[in-house]
């Protein structure tokens, strides 16, 4: 498709060749495109369509790359890499060897600061911005910093720190604050109805500047004693306005706003105007997640990321096989609500992902006993041991990626005093095309060394319904982790019921010995039978398979039986090598004092880039093939 203005800009240089009056066609231009790009080449939809008019007119007035943007949440910020050098690449956006899902430095100068979790935005442009100051570099020193941060990210406990630090720190830092009330469903809380209620008179901001700069020629007014005259302008406008001063005008951060985030003419005039105030400032724009198109703005939490879908119907094409396996997630979500609907004291915890953990299901029937926290992994994890030492029993569910902001939560608010506190970790494993800061690697590794921690993995839907039932009858913190995507029926005949802290023998052999943990022990079970198949011995069953299913505590009998009769021993996890099922296994052999060849498979000490599922298990050899080549490499040394 040709577009007028939009095929002319190949860099920010380019769009600010244009008048002012094209910017509405180009913001037209620059919706069509993603519209057209993300209905066949799935990705964020909804957040970026909400940003058009905020990137354009960010490109238009700033000097990026000399200035710098720091988005927050990479979901807003397709925008901004079709104007910024990447519009000819678009089409390989989250796909293998392709663009990067989110901004990240190591792709484009343009992107100031890696934006793949939420509410780190303004703490990272204040650290740059103080660093130029004290840099002194002369080609720095005209150089802007914008934080943008929406979608949701205000939520995080991190966003208010860089607000408070903000505040008492000498800086010119801008923040530009995208309400649009979602993250990826309707945020809820306290701060986000406070936004609501926030009006500025667009007057009065104009007074106090002008004031500040007169007193200042009279010398009635030097940098050290503006905070006074901040405080005293903040009154006058509350006495004025019959109003409270806002959060930000408190902390003596200069608030503009709300404007609508759509109208990019107004928007460029306002980034004019207050780009060159000294001093932190905030503009607060209101915007539409969805905007522009019919089915996003209708159905802002589906269309968060929608998949491939027809333009022309809003029809999103799903998979229409009724045969397939159900959702890890949705196993998770269903038992929840069956557990929850016999116990009482059963609560769900989520930092705003109720629709993407299923934990939804339960919202729906019992909506007084979920708490969607908002994008605040620590908070959860933090409230959830609160409600644990009050009688309750909480399953809080959190992607694997971002357990890792709440690691000292875990630590010493729920493991150090021994809370029953459920973890469910969704998403653990290889994640797909979000990439490196979504995939779930390391919790095996960062949970392991924590003390009084129980850790599981299912390999099917019906280890996760057992295990989220051992848990609720566990006094102690316990963590089940799995995978995104479907489940799969075992391919062995399994009528053994989960215990805690025991394994199980999936078949047996005499050579090797293959120990798994969790939904890659299907993959594993696959590997088995082709290179039985290949080394012709389907009768000798050369390799015993083992589902450990328990990372901690290990299943000391399955260590024991496997030390004493193989010489070989594979392990396999879908997760980092160092710290995980193999290193116990190590561990455990080398403590008890035997003398056994172990090949550890998993991933390598590297961060994963993105692609699909299946494109990244047979780049790390963990697919069928690679897992098979390994067991046959095993038998022949």
């Amino acid at each position: 498709m040709d577009y007028k203005y939009l095929d002319t800009i190949l860099f920010p240089s380019d769009l600010k060749q244009l008048p002012i009056d094209a910017l509405p066609d180009v913001c037209a231009e620059l919706r069509d495109f993603i519209i057209q790009e993300l209905s066949h080449n799935p990705g964020h939809l909804g957040s970026s369509l909400g940003t058009v008019e905020l990137t354009v007119a960010l490109h238009y007035v700033f000097d990026t790359p000399n200035d710098l943007l720091t988005w927050d949440v990479g979901h807003q910020a397709y925008a901004h890499k079709i104007l910024t050098g990447r519009k000819e690449r678009f089409h390989t956006n989250r796909q293998f060897k392709g663009l990067a899902p989110f901004p990240t430095p190591a792709e484009s100068e343009y992107d100031a600061f890696i934006a793949g979790h939420a509410s780190n935005s303004i703490s990272a442009a204040l650290g740059m911005e103080i660093g130029h100051q004290i840099n002194k570099q002369e080609d720095l020193s005209n150089r802007r910093v914008v934080a943008i941060i929406g979608d949701g990210a205000m939520t995080g406990g991190l966003a208010f720190e860089g607000l408070n630090n903000t505040s008492m720190t000498p800086n010119n830092l801008l923040i530009v604050l995208n309400d649009n009330n979602m993250a990826i469903d309707p945020i809820k809380g306290g701060f986000t109805q406070y936004l609501v209620d926030i009006t500025t008179s667009k007057r009065y901001n104009k007074w106090r500047w002008g004031l500040y700069k007169f007193a200042k020629k009279l010398r009635l007014i030097n940098d050290n004693k503006k905070k006074r005259i901040l405080h005293l302008t903040n009154n006058i406008k509350a006495v004025l306005s019959k109003q409270e001063n806002n959060i930000f005008q408190g902390l003596n951060i200069r608030y503009f706003g709300p404007a609508d985030g759509h109208n990019v003419k107004d928007l460029v005039r306002i980034f004019k105007e207050i780009k060159d105030y000294q001093g932190p400032k905030v503009l607060h724009i209101i915007t539409k997640k969805g905007k522009g198109y019919e089915p996003a703005e209708n159905d802002q939490t589906t269309w968060h990321a929608p998949g491939e879908f027809s333009i022309e119907t809003g029809t999103r094409k799903t998979n229409s096989d009724k045969q397939q396996e159900p959702l890890w997630q949705d196993v998770f979500g269903e038992q929840l609500l069956t557990l929850a609907k016999n116990n009482a004291n059963i609560v769900g915890v989520t930092p705003a992902m109720p629709s993407g953990c299923s934990m939804n299901i339960m919202q729906r029937e019992l909506p007084e006993r979920v708490f969607d926290v908002g994008i605040a992994e620590g908070h959860a994890v933090t409230f959830s041991a609160g409600m644990a030492k009050a009688g309750l029993k909480p399953y809080c569910n959190i992607y694997s990626s971002f357990l890792q902001r709440a690691y000292d939560n875990i630590i010493h608010d729920v493991a150090l005093p021994k809370l029953p506190v459920v973890f469910c970790i969704d998403r653990a494993g290889i994640v797909g095309n979000d990439g490196a800061t979504h995939h779930g690697l390391l919790d095996l590794a960062y949970l392991r060394p924590i003390p009084n921690m129980v850790i599981a993995a299912p390999m099917t839907a019906d280890d996760l319904r057992e295990m989220m039932t051992i848990a609720l009858g566990y006094d102690g913190p316990i963590a089940i982790r799995y995978p995104r995507g479907r489940t799969c029926e075992s391919p062995y005949q399994v009528t053994t019921q989960v215990e805690l802290g025991k394994g199980i023998r999936l078949c047996s052999g005499t050579k090797v010995a293959v120990l798994s943990i969790g939904a890659i022990g299907n993959t594993v079970a696959q590997a088995i039978n082709v290179a039985t198949k290949t080394i012709q011995d389907e009768k000798s069953n050369t390799f015993a398979h083992y589902d450990m299913r328990w990372l901690k505590p290990l299943d000391e009998s399955i260590l024991v039986e496997i030390a004493e009769q193989f010489d070989t021993i594979v392990t396999v996890e879908d997760g980092v090598i160092c710290g995980g099922l193999g290193s116990a296994v190590l561990e455990w052999i080398n403590d008890h004092g035997y003398t056994k060849r172990i090949i550890r498979l998993g991933v390598n000490d590297q961060f994963v880039e993105h692609g699909s599922t299946k494109e990244l298990y047979d780049l790390l050899k963990l697919d069928t093939k690679g897992i098979c080549e390994s067991l046959l490499q095993a038998l022949e040394q």
